[in-house]
């Protein structure tokens, strides 16, 4: 609540992301194949996308120095 006893929204930060697929890729499968891959190492796809995104992000940042 503010000073005039008005409730106020709070914006929280989340740590979440969602993705989409664009049609363009779409056959190539990427949904299936994360999942089909995650069953085989016993990992959830979302660990799996955070994996790439993390390596990307290491790769992409070591690149430009």
């Amino acid at each position: 609540m503010d000073e005039g006893g008005t409730i106020v929204a709070q914006k929280e930060l989340l740590d979440k992301i969602s993705i989409y697929v664009p049609k363009n890729k779409l056959d190539q499968q990427p949904v299936e194949r994360l999942m089909k891959l995650a069953e085989v190492k016993d990992r959830s796809v979302n660990y799996l996308v955070v994996e790439a995104i993390v390596e990307y992000l290491a790769r992409e940042e070591k690149r430009k120095n």
